[in-house]
């Protein structure tokens, strides 16, 4: 590799309403080229995908001076993030569970960076703080991912990250006494804790190469016992597979200890599961599933019979029970058939009842069934949005969660005698929530497909064209985004601007079927759906291309990137977060392989290569195109998807950039793909990103 070298020379920019040139930082390049299926591709930033060379951290260095220096001049940053303080400020009050005799509740005070866990000796009882996260750190960048209690109630163990890395920790305390123990893992990944006979499971990587902690590919996931009071160097090897290096793997046992289960995922879309009786000495896992492509989950065991939800034969999901004494797949029965809208989730109640919750159109709904999978009656929810339910089999007690676009989280009690229910928490917010409203209309993808969208915006708003617009959209993983409210948009709404999200292809919201149909070669599918969302929008005045903005996070990102890349003319403003750009290489980091059942390779096959470059946002980019205003964000401990496709797509962005649109990138500190980000960090990152939105679409704020 030549010699690297980077030129730090910044320019000042003004912010001229016509958008002055910026000198932006010279990347660091190099002369490689990679060939696929005989194909030889340029690859000139890959010296950007070392984050550990002098080089990239003076490049990372030199962006960040640019993009602050900029950010500093915008006026509608400051007072962003100033209404940002005042609208977020408002207790936050979680669902209650109990455990072992003792009631818990997570609550934020409002403008703390972690939610504090609380302990009640009895349900609405006096709180006492159990476990505060923002002590585990100074600047709240340790974040809480996990929780487990051991069975027999005398320990709790809990699971961090450190500044948003997908590494993680497990440290345990005395229930009784809050007392730390001894026992503490290092180099956990994608980890729960599961309790059994004095200690407990976990799942773990061997240890990274020093300075490759967040770039290095991880491979065979092991499976590890710890015995209580031992160092982690005794923990006893449990499961691995170095035959396929390129899965997860992890255990759980259920509260009785009377059934293990291990999990295989990783291969396709699906998940293996074997059982073992724990009740029959030296028993063996026995394999319950064999296709991979398909999802199932235990939900509930009662004496032999285990409970399953699974898209088996049902793309929507149904419930099914099978029995330890003969686990396979073709002994199960069905209890509840598959519906037209998809089972979301199981929860058992008062020893013979169960809740389903369902999606119909991203928004829930709630039955309540006995465990023979008879229907008893509905559940009426306060509205049109999406509901979480919290329920134990040995409890009477069942409580939700339900929150919309225009609704705050708010916490409910549910009474099953009467079908009645009660408010626990609902938030007091300082801004008037009845100014806003939201709707869900529908359009007309590219290949005549019907897609919902929501719009949420302030009431009274006229169709003239011009309002600005924000648009978010997802896609894939067979994720889905149900409706919910957060405070970080209140300023953009409150200053006539409207909240689009988009229900992509790719995602969750209608079954399998129309996860799959955003998937490998049929990817485009969900850039076609969201492009006709912006055409629809402007189609029916709702806005116009000067004043529409797109946003995405990960596979949003590349959302974002492949959009933009494709309909420049179409955005004002372009904010892909944390995305997966270079579509060519991302396997080839971290655990980048395990998306592969979605995308597909560049290794698989030559039209598969093509099919990956003809989108890739970093691939797609060209020299003399006017692209939008874009803000590229990143974060230096994203471990998920590396900062590296941020990186060499904003470098070749810059390069290509022939309009005065800027091109920015953001690379925050101690910081990773999203999850478990301080209160703090949050409110900073979306002053930067919306102050950007507005300066650029010419939005003045109150």
């Amino acid at each position: 590799m030549k010699t690297l070298l980077i030129t730090s020379a910044l320019a000042a920019s003004a912010l001229a309403a016509n958008g002055q040139s910026i000198k932006y930082p010279t990347a660091p390049k190099d002369a490689t080229v990679d060939e696929y299926f005989g194909v030889k591709v340029a690859d000139p930033f890959r010296p950007l995908e070392d984050d550990t060379c002098a080089a990239t951290a003076a490049w990372v260095e030199a962006e960040n001076q640019v993009t602050n220096a900029y950010l500093a001049k915008v006026p509608q940053r400051a007072k962003y993030l100033k209404r940002l303080k005042q609208v977020v400020n408002y207790e936050k009050v979680y669902t209650p569970f109990e455990k072992n005799g003792k009631w818990y509740v997570y609550k934020n005070n409002g403008m703390q960076n972690q939610a504090v866990l609380y302990q009640m000796d009895a349900l609405g009882g006096a709180q006492r703080v159990f476990l505060d996260p923002n002590k585990l750190s100074d600047d709240g960048t340790v974040a809480l991912k996990d929780i487990s209690f051991s069975n027999d109630g005398k320990y709790f163990a809990y699971v961090i990250s450190r500044s948003g890395s997908d590494w993680e920790e497990i440290y345990v305390m005395d229930v009784n006494t809050g007392k730390m123990l001894s026992d503490h893992i290092v180099w956990a990944k994608f980890t729960g804790v599961s309790w059994y006979d004095g200690g407990f499971y976990y799942s773990a990587y061997d240890a990274p190469e020093k300075g490759k902690e967040t770039s290095a590919k991880n491979e065979v996931q092991k499976v590890y016992y710890h015995k209580m009071g031992t160092p982690q160097s005794q923990d006893v090897l449990f499961y691995q597979n170095p035959a396929y290096p390129l899965r997860f793997y992890s255990v759980s046992v259920n509260e009785e200890e009377t059934m293990m289960f291990l999990y295989e995922t990783g291969m396709d879309q699906g998940i293996n599961i074997y059982v073992r009786n724990l009740r029959v000495p030296n028993s063996q896992f026995i394999q319950m599933t064999g296709d991979c492509s398909k999802n199932y989950s235990p939900v509930e065991i009662i004496g032999d019979t285990i409970y399953m939800m699974t898209n088996a034969g049902a793309p929507k999901y149904r419930m099914m029970v099978a029995d330890i004494n003969k686990p396979g797949y073709n002994d199960w029965k069905e209890l509840v058939p598959e519906s037209d809208a998809v089972l979301d989730n199981v929860t058992f109640v008062d020893g013979d009842k169960m809740v389903l919750t369902y999606k119909k159109d991203n928004c829930s709904q709630a039955y309540l069934y006995n465990i023979s999978g008879k229907k008893i009656g509905d559940i009426q929810l306060p509205g049109v949005g999406s509901a979480s339910f919290s329920g134990k089999r040995e409890r009477k007690e069942l409580f939700y969660s339900y929150t919309s676009y225009t609704v705050p989280s708010t916490t409910y009690q549910y009474d099953l005698a009467t079908g009645k229910s009660t408010v626990m928490s609902a938030p007091k917010v300082s801004f008037k929530l009845s100014d806003y409203t939201s709707e869900m209309v529908y359009y007309t993808s590219k290949d005549g497909i019907r897609i919902p969208m929501f719009l949420t915006y302030k009431k009274g708003m006229k169709l003239n064209g011009k309002n600005p617009v924000l648009m978010y959209g997802y896609g894939g993983f067979n994720i889905t985004y149900p409706p919910s409210f957060s405070a970080m948009r209140i300023p953009f709404l409150e200053n006539g601007g409207v909240y689009a999200y988009v229900v992509l292809r790719g995602g969750g919201e209608y079954g399998e079927d129309w996860h799959l149909a955003g998937t490998k070669l049929q990817k485009q599918n969900v850039f076609d759906d969201f492009i006709s969302a912006a055409e629809w929008l402007i189609g029916n005045k709702y806005t116009d291309n000067q004043h529409l903005a797109i946003m995405g996070g990960s596979n949003g990102g590349l959302l974002v990137g492949a959009c933009m890349t494709q309909r420049p003319d179409l955005y004002k403003v372009c904010i892909p977060e944390v995305g997966v750009m270079d579509m060519l290489r991302y396997h080839k980091f971290t655990i980048g392989w395990n998306w592969a059942p979605d995308y597909g390779t560049s290794a698989d096959s030559k039209e598969m290569f093509e099919y990956l470059k003809a989108y890739s946002p970093l691939h797609a980019l060209k020299e003399g195109v006017k692209y939008p205003a874009t803000m590229v964000c990143t974060a230096d401990h994203d471990d998920r998807v590396v900062p590296a496709h941020s990186f060499k797509f904003a470098a070749r962005l810059q390069e290509c950039q022939a309009g005065q649109a800027p091109v920015l990138i953001r690379i925050d500190s101690k910081a990773g793909h999203g999850g478990g980000k301080p209160l703090s960090k949050v409110m900073e990152e979306t002053a930067d990103i919306y102050g950007f939105i507005m300066y650029t679409m010419g939005m003045k704020m109150k």
